[in-house]
């Protein structure tokens, strides 16, 4: 049987991070990545389409960010949040306010210290939509989102939910490096502005969707997934073309072996958004994952060169006491981490009840140090590591696709329904959510 080639995930990764570049949701760069992934596809003889759904491009042009302290303005750096608004090129300038996010919403009213100035915000990642509504109805002119997993120099990119931002508006967010934040605090800074060209507009992005269709239309359909959009400024060689060369590589060696299930290989738009595209694809087949979805293996950052593996996701106990053989086969063990993880490919599948688990390669703990900065580039990527670990994955996935009965249920535990409720209804919006309508804005700039 066919093996991974180390040399073709190379030159899949080189044409994702030199020929195309940044691949940002709704824009041509992740259009051309979707169209590479679809011919690549093609060439195994798999049944390939995309499917197209609405999302909000992350459209900037031009965006300066200055500090004042010591007596002078200071330039740094900044990135804007997807789904949050430009300011027209006009500059927005307030006072500037240290806000401690982990612990400051334990005030009853945020809007006496937040209220007209530019918060620098103490954590980046708001995991309550509740958070988020006070702080925008809180009428801040601007904020400077500071990511505490990585306290770098670099500014990184991210995004508003986009169902927190169409539910509670948005105002203009910047994401700063924790070390200018540090600086700024430490010489006592009092004010900032920053003027940004461009913002959110109403763009398509698309899965593409591979099929390898199995002799038995009644034995249910195996996913694998992976996403093939980066964030802004980041050509993404890792997070994500590693799992998308990898799903490639994957198509043509799981093409040339028996299957009686079906297997659907799904490359998803807008990852970088909170798995837009993900939420998409299972609101549009709901019913046809109920009844024939029997898992899903996502693959989401997996080359790092110094880390160790990590598997995310939830499902039946059977299903993992299978995986350790495939993996320790090729001299790569995982950490299995069991909870709800929502911020992945798979979790809309997991609210759609079907076993889904996403295999991540950390290389700290926080994740990875080059997080969705421009130096994610072919440097941080072991191929040797890369292709061990796919071929784990394509001998795992040829064995349940070939097996007369899976070895597990087609379920998620009962421990973990109300929470996987929780987050799709606060993070997600619900199974009637579209990311359509352009993100409110909540407050006009202040000049």
């Amino acid at each position: 049987m066919p093996a991974i080639n180390p040399a073709a995930l190379g030159r899949h990764l080189r044409h994702l991070t030199e020929a195309i570049g940044v691949r940002l949701a709704g824009q041509p760069g992740e259009a051309a990545a979707a169209d590479y992934v679809a011919g690549e596809w093609e060439k195994t003889g798999a049944r390939v389409h995309q499917e197209k759904f609405p999302v909000q491009t992350h459209d900037v042009r031009e965006q300066q960010l200055q500090v004042y302290h010591d007596g002078a303005w200071h330039d740094a750096g900044g990135s804007l949040f997807a789904n949050t608004p430009g300011t027209a090129g006009a500059w927005v300038e307030a006072p500037l306010v240290f806000f401690e996010g982990p612990t400051g919403y334990q005030q009853a009213d945020l809007a006496p210290g937040l209220r007209g100035r530019i918060v620098l915000h103490l954590g980046s990642h708001l995991e309550s939509r509740e958070h988020y509504r006070r702080l925008v109805a809180a009428g801040p002119a601007g904020l400077l989102m500071v990511d505490v997993r990585y306290p770098g120099a670099t500014p990184l990119a991210d995004a508003i939910f986009p169902a927190y931002a169409a539910a509670c508006g948005a105002v203009p967010a910047l994401n700063v490096a924790f070390l200018d934040a540090w600086r700024w605090r430490e010489r006592g800074a009092t004010r900032a502005r920053f003027r940004v060209v461009g913002g959110p507009r109403p763009a398509e992005s698309a899965n593409v969707v591979a099929e390898l269709p199995g002799t038995d239309p009644a034995a249910g359909v195996l996913y694998l997934g992976c996403h093939h959009d980066t964030q802004a400024d980041s050509v993404g060689a890792d997070d994500n073309g590693t799992g998308t060369a990898g799903l490639i590589e994957l198509a043509r060696v799981l093409a040339a072996r028996p299957r009686r299930r079906t297997v659907r290989l799904i490359s998803f738009g807008a990852e970088e958004q909170l798995s837009v595209g993900s939420a998409a694809y299972v609101r549009r087949h709901r019913a046809a994952l109920a009844r024939d979805g029997r898992c899903l293996f996502n693959l989401d950052s997996i080359g790092s060169l110094l880390g160790w593996n990590t598997l995310w996701g939830s499902g039946p106990r059977e299903l993992d006491a299978l995986l350790p053989a495939y993996f320790n086969q090729y001299g790569q063990p995982f950490r299995r981490e069991r909870g709800v993880l929502p911020y992945a490919d798979h979790f809309p599948f997991t609210a759609a009840g079907v076993p889904a688990l996403t295999l991540l390669r950390v290389n700290c703990a926080a994740g990875r140090f080059f997080h969705h900065r421009p130096d994610d580039d072919l440097s941080r990527v072991s191929l040797p590591v890369l292709a061990a670990l796919l071929n784990a994955v394509a001998d795992c996935t040829a064995d349940l696709a070939a097996v007369e009965q899976l070895p597990f249920a087609a379920t998620i535990p009962a421990d973990e329904h109300a929470a996987v409720a929780a987050c799709w209804e606060d993070l997600f919006g619900g199974w009637d959510f579209s990311p359509a309508g352009a993100p409110a804005q909540a407050t006009a700039p202040v000049r």
